[in-house]
């Protein structure tokens, strides 16, 4: 392998994050998806607004905020179900293939790491829930820095921790715009669409684009 410095972001890369609505999908009914992606949707925006404003709030109590307003948005939707959801976004189900390919990586020598904005015990749950703390190396949380992503202060972190240039470092996220941040700082950067949407920010592309993690190994 080329590189040796391997970062995830967590949220949609590693772990699904519709796996929470989905878990209870028969009781919400049939806008529960649409729950789910509005969930998802205010979860990020009220992470950009409040680093663009130059405030902060951790990441578990914008999730909080961003299923409060989708209930709201989808008055169908069974407000009952609010701590089941919530409980559940704690145990995010990782895509198949993460396990084997963060193996193969660590087999090969690879340093590892998440980059995230979710909170230390956001990601401490997720990361033991789906036993990725026996290969990871760091786990490193936006709330050290109290911004969110895109603010290359987060980006930062990784070169701050493992004192490598930006270009030592492979970033990988299924988020396009976390991408073009990691871009612009430095970073070879690896898109992973799985939801095969349309490319965007083109001024900073990513180096590849992948369907999964699968092929991350042989390519890097």
């Amino acid at each position: 392998m080329r590189y040796t410095a391997f970062v995830f972001d967590a949220y949609g890369t590693l772990f699904d994050v519709h796996a929470a609505v989905r878990r209870h999908a028969g009781e919400i009914g049939p806008e529960g998806q649409l729950l789910s992606e509005i969930w998802r949707a205010k979860q990020l925006e009220y992470s950009w607004v409040e680093t663009l404003m130059g405030s902060y709030s951790d990441f578990w109590a914008l999730t909080e905020r961003a299923l409060d307003f989708a209930f709201r948005k989808v008055p169908s939707a069974d407000r009952s179900l609010r701590d089941r959801l919530l409980e559940a976004y704690w145990h995010l189900d990782c895509y198949p293939e993460v396990p084997s390919v963060l193996k193969k990586l660590k087999a090969g020598g690879a340093r590892l790491a998440i980059l995230s904005n979710g909170s230390p015990a956001m990601l401490d749950a997720a990361v033991r829930s789906a036993a990725l703390d026996t290969v990871l190396d760091d786990v490193l949380s936006a709330d050290a820095v109290r911004r969110f992503k895109t603010d290359a202060s987060v980006y930062e972190m990784v070169t701050t921790a493992w004192r490598l240039y930006p270009d030592a470092v492979s970033f990988q996220s299924s988020n396009r715009w976390d991408i073009a941040g990691a871009t612009k700082f430095g970073f070879r950067t690896v898109w992973v669409n799985r939801s095969q949407q349309p490319d965007e920010y083109e001024n900073f592309s990513p180096a590849l684009i992948l369907p999964s993690l699968e092929g991350l190994v042989t390519t890097s």
